[in-house]
This record gives structure tokens, C-alpha cells and sequence, in this order.
């Protein structure tokens, strides 16, 4: 079957015009075939999805991070608490065998602490450092997909902490600088 019959056709902006019917693709033919046949028949190289976040809830108010910094979400588990460092900073958890230290999102922005619940969950972040970084957040809810123009830039609101906010119908999602929400550094 033909790379056409599965939805999989290169582009021909990229496509080499010396090339013949039975010449091979070239290195980057072949990278976004590989990307298109890694989604599917279904999924279409599309230039108005540009953006993907994690969404999660916060004292009922949705929140997002950047999906490619997610490591991995875990459900709530015991976390050794840490002396003389700023409530925010939970503690840390031990993660097949790594440290990792866990935020409480809630204190962070400064919204009414809670207990963790059975929805409570940890997202595993990983920085530009190879450092890794849990927030504790309400409930994980899903994978938003969206164009660079639901997204707008925020006033600094919640200190400076939310980085954007995302157009979704009537509803704003404010997604974080993750990297400024793990800075705890303000508040020893």
C-alpha cells in the first residue's frame, strides 16, 4: 500500500524535484513520515495546532502546564517533609528511586489550603536542568490542544506565575511559568 493511501503524503515543498518514482525519500522525508505514521492515519500535519498543555484544577479554577515538560503524573503518595523550608514546599517523594521535591500548587499561588484528596495527584516536571519537580494539584483533567491565537498574554497576574492565559468558549485557563512557580527562593 502507498504512503498516500494511508494519509501519510510528504510534503512537496520538501520534496526533491531530481527525484524519481523509485528514489528513497530524503532525511527529512523520512523524519516527518515517521511523525505523521506515528499518529495515525487520522492525524494530518496541521499548522494551526501549535500548542499542547496538561490542564488540572486548582480550588476549582482550571490551570495548564506545557505537555512536553510533563515526565509523568503519580497518584497522591506519603511525602517526607523537609525542616526549615517554605510551606509551599511540601516535602519530597522517592520516585523508583529518584528524589523528587513536591510543591502544594494551592499555597503556592496563594489559594486556600486543602488536603489532598483521592483525585489529587502529582505532576512530575522536568526543568531545563535535568532537575525534576512535583506540584500537587486538585485533579489532572486532560490534554488541551490549541492555536497560538487562544492563547494571550497575561497582565502578571498570581505574581507573576501565570505566563498566559488560554481562550477555551467561555472559559480562561491560566497557564503557568512553571519554571517561576518553582522558585521558592522568594519566600524564606
Amino acid at each position: 500500500m502507498s504512503r498516500a493511501a494511508h494519509g501519510l503524503e510528504l510534503d512537496p515543498m520538501n520534496a526533491d524535484p531530481k527525484a524519481g518514482e523509485g528514489t528513497e525519500p530524503r532525511g527529512s522525508d523520512w523524519e516527518q513520515l515517521a511523525r505523521a505514521a506515528a499518529h495515525g492515519p487520522q492525524a494530518r500535519v496541521d499548522a494551526t495546532l501549535l500548542r499542547e498543555f496538561l490542564t488540572f484544577q486548582l480550588a476549582g479554577d482550571p490551570y495548564a502546564v506545557p505537555v512536553e515538560r510533563v515526565r509523568e503524573i503519580v497518584r497522591m503518595r506519603p511525602v517526607t517533609p523537609i525542616p526549615r523550608v517554605p510551606p509551599a514546599l511540601r516535602g519530597v517523594i522517592s520516585l523508583r528511586g529518584e528524589i523528587v521535591e513536591v510543591v502544594d500548587l494551592r499555597l503556592r499561588l496563594g489559594l486556600t489550603p486543602a488536603q489532598p484528596t483521592r483525585a489529587s495527584r502529582i505532576i512530575v516536571l522536568h526543568g531545563d536542568d535535568g532537575r525534576m519537580s512535583g506540584l500537587l494539584v486538585d485533579a489532572v483533567t486532560d490534554v488541551l490542544r490549541v492555536t497560538e491565537e487562544a492563547i494571550r498574554a497575561d497582565g502578571q497576574g498570581e505574581s507573576g506565575r501565570v505566563s498566559a492565559l488560554c481562550v477555551r468558549g467561555d472559559q480562561f485557563i491560566s497557564i503557568l511559568d512553571f519554571e517561576r512557580v518553582l522558585e521558592l527562593g522568594d519566600e524564606l
